[in-house]
């Protein structure tokens, strides 16, 4: 079954306004922009389905961008036109992502009826300074009040999304929104918690070049950053979650599908304005330019065939983001070499600083390796 398992993804550029740390391909637009947007997204998807016949859909994601701010009506038209087209699997995973001040109870009701079975918060903070902060259009309350909806609309599968390591953020405020979030009644299954990063071309960039994160908006030490991220893991696995990637944290059966997929490389179609796609041994990723996407987005696709070396080393770095590590069956199973052929020294020495595992099923952090992820995976490229 797991090799004849296929993802989509549907990216919706759109967004209220820009938030100050983010870098993903969105912005404001029209209602009527957004409407000539899902034709053509529609029209991509008609001529794509047929790429990958005989798999089954076991997972889709709607991204962005903010895709509350399409209609029910449009989600209904995108999710009708993939169950068209491919083979879903009746029990498939279909997220949404939604920012609170986008939704009301009766769009909810009609995402849920449209098909969404699993909705994506982002609450980043239950600070409302924080919020204003980052340049968020919601505050802690609007955010309940769309939790709040979002259950009476009958979803019972919910992720918030959190960030740390904010300009001003202390350990005390951090366990302060924590806490508020574990408070929920009832509880999200799902959290995802990521770290900032200052992204180029980004307000957070410019202001901290500029030396405006000083005094009480410095950035939290690197040091700080990784007691909150202790700190983070000890109190979840307290209140019931179990952490299976370095970001991501949930209750029993509710780890996220569609995202472990990206992590094992599963093979997934990616649609809309600068969605990437895995088809194989090649990576494709769309047209960015609006305009012309709008015009033919079949237009403007880019082709990476990935090398044999390529395949292994994202097989690594992404397996390494997992708690389940890396295969090393699989690992063999799919390039025909022992990890330890490849990789000898390198396990050797990291499992000697502490920062590796390795038995006989493969390869996993430790606890300090997930704290040193990027520096550990680095060690995992292959000489050409």
């Amino acid at each position: 079954m797991m090799d004849k398992e296929f993802m989509l993804y549907f990216h919706v550029p759109f967004c209220a306004q820009k938030c100050h740390y983010c870098d993903f391909l969105s912005f404001p637009q029209t209602e009527e922009v957004r409407e000539r947007y899902v034709s053509a997204l529609l029209q991509e998807l008609r001529e794509r389905r047929g790429e990958r016949k005989g798999r089954i859909v076991t997972s889709m994601f709607i991204g962005g961008g903010t895709p509350s701010l399409l209609s029910p009506a449009q989600i209904a038209d995108i999710l009708r036109e993939a169950y068209a087209g491919f083979d879903v699997s009746p029990d498939a995973e279909i997220t949404m992502e939604c920012n609170p001040g986008t939704a009301t109870e009766s769009t909810l009701a009609g995402y849920r009826e449209a098909g969404v079975n699993r909705l994506s918060l982002g609450l980043q903070s239950a600070k409302n300074e924080e919020l204003r902060l980052l340049g968020r259009i919601h505050d802690y309350a609007t955010f309940l009040e769309t939790y709040h909806q979002a259950r009476q609309a009958g979803f019972s599968n919910v992720n918030v999304d959190l960030m740390n390591a904010l300009p001003g953020q202390t350990e005390r405020s951090w366990k302060e929104t924590l806490e508020t979030v574990l408070s929920l009644k009832p509880a999200p299954e799902h959290l995802s918690v990521y770290s900032l990063i200052l992204e180029e071309h980004t307000p957070f960039f410019e202001w901290n070049r500029q030396g405006k994160f000083t005094g009480a908006l410095r950035i939290p030490s690197e040091e700080l950053d990784r007691q909150m991220y202790a700190y983070t893991g000890q109190r979840l696995r307290r209140a019931g979650f179990g952490q299976y990637e370095i970001s991501n944290y949930a209750r029993p059966g509710y780890e996220c599908r569609h995202n472990y997929g990206y992590w094992t490389r599963r093979e997934y179609l990616g649609l809309g304005l600068g969605a990437a796609s895995l088809i194989a041994e090649k990576r494709y990723s769309n047209e960015t330019d609006l305009d012309r996407y709008l015009q033919n987005p079949l237009a403007g696709r880019q082709e990476q065939v990935l090398s044999r070396r390529e395949q292994m080393e994202e097989f690594v770095f992404l397996g390494l983001r997992t708690c389940k590590g890396v295969s090393g069956e699989e690992f063999q199973k799919t390039f025909g070499r022992r990890l330890e052929e490849l990789y000898g020294q390198v396990m050797k020495k990291n499992v000697s600083d502490g920062l590796l595992i390795s038995d006989e099923t493969g390869i996993r952090l430790t606890a300090r390796g997930m704290d040193l992820s990027n520096y550990v995976s680095a060690q995992f490229l292959l000489e050409e």
